[in-house]
């Protein structure tokens, strides 16, 4: 994938057929895949990779928030993307999308903003601006 960073996972652990209406929130990890309606929020557990894929006849009804996601249907509340989001071409979205990258496909619909978020901070990162900050402030002493 473009960019590099983590790759998603591949695998489905979790399916939520066509003629399943699930009202709730759904905390997974791994590889969810809805065909059917959720209303209530989707989270993907901390720390582990995720992927939610959203199919064409799939719905859901609340705030998502995953590292990776694959939208191909319909989505009405705002989505959080840490990762990686893909909006396919029968996606349709009302609310924001949130995301780190993401791959928009012909066809796709968004009705809120897409807000793109930094990239998170390493902490090698942080220690490494922290140095730079010491050595600058001792040479200007």
């Amino acid at each position: 994938m473009w960019g590099g960073g983590k790759q998603k996972p591949e695998k489905v652990d979790t399916l939520i057929g066509q003629q399943t209406e699930l009202r709730g929130d759904v905390i997974f990890s791994g590889g969810l895949h809805v065909d059917g309606k959720i209303k209530g929020s989707v989270i993907a557990e901390e720390g582990g990779p995720a992927v939610l894929v959203l199919s064409e006849h799939g719905m859901i009804e609340g705030e998502i928030r995953v590292p990776y996601i694959v939208v191909n249907g319909v989505v009405i509340g705002d989505i959080h993307v840490n990762e990686t989001a893909e909006l396919a071409p029968h996606a349709r979205v009302t609310g924001n999308v949130y995301y780190n990258r993401i791959e928009m496909s012909m066809g796709a619909e968004v009705n809120g903003n897409l807000v793109h978020l930094e990239e998170p901070v390493k902490e090698s990162d942080v220690a490494t601006s922290a140095g730079v900050r010491e050595l600058a402030s001792e040479a200007e002493s």
